[in-house]
């Protein structure tokens, strides 16, 4: 028979991604190794993680999480924007980023979670949630057993929608993590010519709305794939339209994998928390909009979040609590969020860039030295060549 150490939580995380972790090991930090916190998930976050791309900026995953060699692949030192010419601006800065070992780095953050006195169960899906007079009661299923947990806070953290909250009242309201759902898709694949540590980023009217990539995974195998727009209409279902790509530019590369599902892009001003219930992650809409990047952004977040319910945790009465919760919105958009509502402003006008403009300032850039292709150049060079996108961005440029 399964058990838990306890039926009642100071805080319960629904969800083991890295806002998840993070949120967990924030909290058992802060209150010790007594502090009843437990983490839950259905399957142990080192097995079958979604790989995405891996890629992270250095220097802003070392702000959050001490980088340890051991779960990295390799270095990127490298960008590479491709235009649908095949026109190639590169982006250069040495180390710049580095490429993850999901498994093996969500491993190291769930023991350091067991470390900081947090109960991970990775065997248990929250089947629902419900509101109580002390704070929320959590039916939990582990194998056949289903089991009621109580806690003073929740923080969800389980993904895109609001499978958990939609329905209870005084949540209504709150962010779901749909605000800009964009189809993903993306095939691990070996026999692909590629450079170790360079992204390769394609742009132009074969990817609407959105871009195709090769990340470099371990020297043999590469991430290849693309995100579209929500509102794109391609012209065949998209595992097919990845089996084009991929046999059209690399006739000899072998598919080991395919991988997809919706990415949360979008930023809103709706409230991150309400009534003890906090929300991180891809829940909390926290996704560049434009890059579609999440992992260190998930990570920030599940910290936000994580040091403001422990400040909830010690309040003294309901209506500081109240303010606490108000302020998670605040705490994100000062982080991250306003410049996520700006970029997320401009990326309509950027879907409108045609092909023969994506062309011509790519080969405009491929003739300059390396040093001079700044990421701020590349970007105003391809909004130069078309100036009608200039105007529509002129609120986000201010």
């Amino acid at each position: 028979m399964t058990t838990f150490r306890s039926n009642s939580y100071n805080a319960v995380i629904c969800g083991a991604g890295p806002a998840g972790l993070m949120a967990a090991y924030q909290l058992g930090k802060l209150t010790g190794c007594g502090g009843r916190i437990l983490l839950l998930d259905k399957k142990e976050p080192w097995k079958e993680p979604i790989f995405c791309a891996e890629a992270v900026s250095t220097h802003r995953l070392n702000e959050l999480w001490p980088i340890d060699e051991s779960w990295v692949r390799g270095s990127i030192s490298g960008i590479y924007f491709t235009s649908p010419k095949g026109y190639k601006a590169e982006f250069y800065s040495k180390d710049c980023g580095r490429l993850l070992d999901r498994s093996k780095f969500h491993h190291a953050i769930a023991d350091a979670c067991v470390e900081a006195g947090v109960e991970c169960r990775f065997d248990a899906l929250v089947k629902s949630i419900s509101r109580s007079e002390n704070g929320w009661n959590l039916n939990v299923q582990v194998g056949e057993e289903f089991f009621e947990i109580s806690a003073k806070t929740v923080i969800d953290a389980t993904g895109p929608g609001c499978r958990l909250t939609r329905g209870i009242p005084c949540l209504e309201g709150i962010e779901s993590g749909d605000t800009d759902l964009e189809p993903g898709i993306f095939a691990v694949a070996e026999g692909i010519e590629h450079k170790r540590d360079h992204i390769d980023l394609f742009y132009g009217s074969e990817f609407p709305g959105g871009y195709g990539w090769i990340f470099p995974r371990d020297g043999k195998e590469v991430n290849i794939g693309f995100v579209l727009a929500k509102d794109a209409k391609p012209d065949m279902p998209l595992r097919e339209k990845l089996k084009h790509f991929i046999d059209t530019h690399y006739p000899g590369a072998s598919i080991k994998a395919i991988y997809g599902g919706m990415i949360a892009c979008g930023q809103s001003n709706k409230p991150l928390a309400k009534c003890g219930l906090f929300k991180a992650g891809d829940a909390a809409s926290c996704v560049n909009p434009m890059s579609r990047s999440g992992i260190v952004e998930a990570l920030l977040s599940g910290k936000i979040t994580a040091e403001a319910v422990y400040e909830w945790l010690n309040a003294s009465d309901d209506d500081a609590r109240v303010r606490i919760e108000a302020s998670v919105l605040d705490r994100w958009m000062a982080s991250l969020g306003k410049s996520h509502l700006q970029i997320a402003r401009a990326k309509p006008g950027l879907a409108k860039i045609k092909d023969e403009q994506f062309d011509k300032a790519a080969e405009r850039l491929s003739k300059l030295p390396r040093e001079k292709q700044t990421l701020l150049r590349i970007f105003f060079a391809v909004l130069w060549s078309c100036p009608s996108v200039i105007w529509k961005m002129r609120s986000f440029l201010h």
